[in-house]
C-alpha cells in the first residue's frame, strides 16, 4: 500500500496548485450552488486500473458531502468504456476535484497497464519483472503501488532499505571489494542485503567469489547474460537491467536472469485516457 501521509501531501499540493487563491471561478460562476449531479469516471482506452483509492481522499478535502463510488478494483482490467467509478454530489464541488482526481488516476493507471504488458511479455519464464527509483519526485510510494497493482514487484524503495553498490560507488571505493567488505564493515547497512552491478562476466567472477545477495548485470546483451546464468549457477539472484523494452524483454527473460528492473515503468508510461461524464441529479 501506498503511504497515506505522503499522499494526503500531494493532494493538497495538487489542489492549492489547480484553485490558487480564488478556487474554482468558472464553476462557482455557471453552476447555482444547490446544483446536484453524478460524474461518471470512465475508460477511454484498454488498460489497468490503479489509484481509485485517492478519488476518495481528493474529495474529501474538496468537500467531504461528496460521495464516491468505485465500480472495479485497482489491478482490474478494463476496456473502453468501462465505468470506473461514479462521484455524487454539488456540482460545483465535483467539478472543483475533477481533473485532480483524474490526474491521480490517469498516471497511476498508465504504470499498471504498462507494466502488465512487461510481466505478459515474460509470462512462461522465471523472471520477475521490478521498477527502479527513476520515480516522480514525491510520488515513489503511488508509482511503486501502481507497479503492484499491475503484477510486477517492487525493487528496494530508496537509498535506505538496500545496499546497491553501482560503478560510481565502486570507482569511488576503489574496487568492487574494496566497496563490499566496506559495506560489511559499516555498522548500520549490517541488515540490509547487498547487491552489486557488475559489466562484464570477469567482474561477476569477482562478485560471486564475495556472496553478496543479489547480482545486476548491467547493459549486456543477451548472449553474455546467458553465459553469466551459466558461471553463476544459481548461487545468487541474477538482475538484468538496462535500456529494457516490451520488444526486448521476452528474449532477456529466455536467458534464465531472476529479475529485470525497468526503469520506463515509471519514468515513460503513458497515462491512461480516463474522462468523467456527468449527469444533472
Amino acid at each position: 500500500m501506498f503511504d497515506i501521509a505522503a499522499v494526503e501531501h500531494l493532494i493538497e499540493l495538487a489542489l492549492r496548485e489547480d484553485l490558487g487563491a480564488r478556487g474554482d471561478v468558472t464553476s462557482r460562476a455557471t453552476i447555482p450552488a444547490d446544483t446536484r449531479i453524478s460524474g461518471r469516471i470512465t475508460a477511454k482506452a484498454e488498460g489497468v486500473i490503479a489509484g481509485l483509492p485517492l478519488v476518495a481522499m481528493v474529495y474529501k478535502r474538496v468537500d467531504p458531502a461528496v460521495t464516491v463510488q468505485n465500480h472495479c478494483q485497482d489491478g482490474g482490467q478494463v476496456s473502453v468504456g468501462t465505468m470506473i467509478g461514479e462521484v455524487v454530489g454539488s456540482a460545483q464541488s465535483v467539478l472543483t476535484g475533477e481533473r485532480v482526481a483524474l490526474n491521480f488516476v490517469q498516471r497511476l493507471s498508465g504504470i499498471a497497464t504498462l507494466t502488465a504488458q512487461f510481466v505478459g511479455a515474460v509470462a512462461g519464464t522465471k523472471a520477475v519483472i521490478l521498477d527502479t527509483r527513476k520515480t516522480t519526485p514525491g510520488w515513489r510510494s503511488l508509482e511503486k503501488y501502481a507497479v503492484e497493482r499491475g503484477g510486477g514487484h517492487n525493487h528496494r524503495m530508496g537509498l535506505y532499505d538496500m545496499v546497491m553498490i553501482k560503478d560510481n560507488h565502486i570507482d569511488a571505493a576503489g574496487g568492487i571489494t574494496a566497496a563490499v567488505n566496506a559495506v560489511r564493515a559499516y555498522p548500520d547497512a549490517q541488515d540490509l542485503l547487498i547487491e552489486v552491478e557488475v559489466k562484464n562476466l570477469n567482474e561477476l567472477k569477482e562478485v560471486l567469489a564475495l556472496k553478496v545477495d543479489r547480482v545486476m548485470l548491467d547493459n549486456m546483451g543477451e548472449a553474455e547474460m546467458r553465459q553469466a546464468v551459466k558461471l553463476a549457477a544459481g548461487r545468487v539472484p541474477l538482475e538484468a537491467s538496462g535500456n529494457m523494452s516490451l520488444e526486448r524483454v521476452a528474449g532477456v527473460a529466455a536467458t534464465g536472469v531472476d529479475y529485470i528492473s525497468v526503469g520506463a515503468l515509471t519514468h515513460s508510461a503513458p497515462a491512461l485516457d480516463l474522462s468523467m461524464r456527468i449527469t444533472r441529479l
